[in-house]
């Protein structure tokens, strides 16, 4: 019969443990209300009070044990909440880039802007597409942009150290279409002239890309006349003139991608539809926006993944603590619990008690695990291959609400299973037996 109980405790711990990663926050509040609710009822509430007031009294003497609670979820949590927080910082970083208003253009069948080409005719066509917004003069608020990679040193590294950047093409429309878009120094680069304005981004992940300094851009040289910051992804590369780019890099009239401003965001689909009609186009259309969470969803789930195995590895370590600790501590009170069984404390006041007290310690560790993932890592500046780019992306790690509460779960899931077992324990255990111990 023991054995079937406890299949049964373990079945039921999964499901809620499962229940438990999907909870919004405000489901887990109303759960906290009705436990508050339940602790001031009459009787089992009343007797949980006081039961669970006599473990928290002997806290102080139990420091050290519960230090070993706390410690350990708050690394867990800090570690799970530093990971997740670096997917959310490329997926902002990525994402805010875009905008929808704005369109993006692709040869069909291109996963990303560098393994597209268009020809000049296909991009006269596409500007001349209904949805596509106009100027006072009439001219389309459209760019047509060339991008390729190029090498750079990498600040703080040595003479053979080199990495990859984005030079991007830009049309004359470049600025108009990209409001965000602020130079913090120098000018914008003039068309036709070897000139670069650098992203905030770039300048601090390369060396050599100062304002005023001339660049070697394969057999070319270039000279730095701005800096620009936009707080997105394009603050990670280079731009220059798109007719100065690709005549560096050979690539004649064509093209890799058209930015477009939309008329409004509803005139997505009459662009998508007029362009699709088009038997001499072969293209792909869609908003700024939808284009660049697209391309973040491949590294943030790897990110998540990679936080959730390394917080799954470091809780599992932070659970045998807990569980050592809490049974260290219900052995240490066996007279005591048996002395409330045996005046007529039932077993649930028991076990509630010892599952708030754990609990307590766990959101303690939760929160402390919290607060130093966001003092330590919260706007912390990092670079990784963008994907589908030719370039390092850099971007700030963003530590959200959203990432501490799901640290805030794990920390109350561990303490959910470390509590769980010794109060199951507490009150199982025969009162003769424990009035026996110690």
């Amino acid at each position: 019969m023991r054995v079937i109980v406890n299949i049964f405790t373990f079945l039921l711990l999964i499901a809620t443990l499962v229940v438990w990663v999907f909870l919004p926050w405000f489901v887990a509040l109303a759960l906290l209300v009705l436990l508050l609710i339940w602790l001031w009822t009459p009787r089992l509430g009343e007797r949980t009070r006081s039961v669970t007031a006599v473990g928290l009294s002997t806290l102080p003497q139990r420091l050290g044990s519960a230090a070993v609670i706390v410690v350990g979820i708050a690394g867990v949590v800090g570690v799970l909440v530093a990971l997740l927080a670096m997917g959310e910082g490329y997926r902002q970083a990525l994402t805010g880039s875009g905008s929808e208003d704005v369109a993006i253009i692709l040869r069909g069948g291109s996963s990303n802007e560098v393994s597209s080409v268009l020809s000049r005719d296909n991009i006269v066509q596409i500007e001349q597409a209904p949805g596509i917004a106009r100027n006072d003069k009439g001219e389309p608020l459209s760019s047509a942009e060339l991008v390729v990679a190029a090498n750079l040193p990498v600040r703080g590294g040595g003479p053979d150290d080199v990495g990859s950047v984005q030079l991007r093409g830009a049309g004359e429309q470049a600025f108009a279409v990209r409001p965000k878009l602020k130079l913090t120094a120098g000018r914008r680069f003039q068309p036709g002239l070897r000139e670069l304005i650098v992203g905030a981004g770039a300048l601090r992940q390369f060396s050599g890309i100062e304002l005023g300094k001339e660049v070697r851009l394969g057999s070319q040289l270039w000279t730095v006349v701005g800096v620009f910051s936009t707080g997105d992804a394009f603050d990670s590369e280079i731009w220059a003139s798109a007719e100065s780019v690709a005549d560096a890099y050979r690539r004649g009239s064509s093209r890799t991608t058209v930015i477009a401003k939309l008329t409004s965001p509803d005139a997505l689909v009459g662009l998508k539809k007029a362009l699709g009609d088009n038997p001499q186009l072969a293209v792909d259309v869609s908003t700024t926006l939808e284009f660049y969470a697209k391309q973040s969803e491949g590294i943030v789930k790897v990110l998540r993944i990679i936080g959730m195995t390394v917080g799954a590895i470091m809780g599992i370590g932070a659970l045998f603590g807990a569980l050592n600790t809490m049974f260290a501590a219900v052995a240490a009170r066996a007279r005591e619990i048996a002395t409330l069984r045996a005046i007529g404390f039932a077993g649930p006041p028991v076990v509630m008690a010892v599952m708030i007290e754990t609990l307590l310690l766990a959101l303690l560790g939760g929160l402390l695990g919290g607060a130093i993932a966001w003092a330590l890592f919260d706007g912390f500046s990092a670079s990784t291959m963008a994907a589908g780019s030719v370039g390092k992306l850099s971007f700030s790690l963003r530590v959200t609400p959203p990432l501490l509460w799901e640290g805030l779960k794990w920390a109350l899931a561990i303490g959910l299973i470390g509590g769980l077992y010794p109060a199951l324990r507490a009150a199982r255990l025969p009162v003769t037996t424990a009035l026996r111990e110690l």
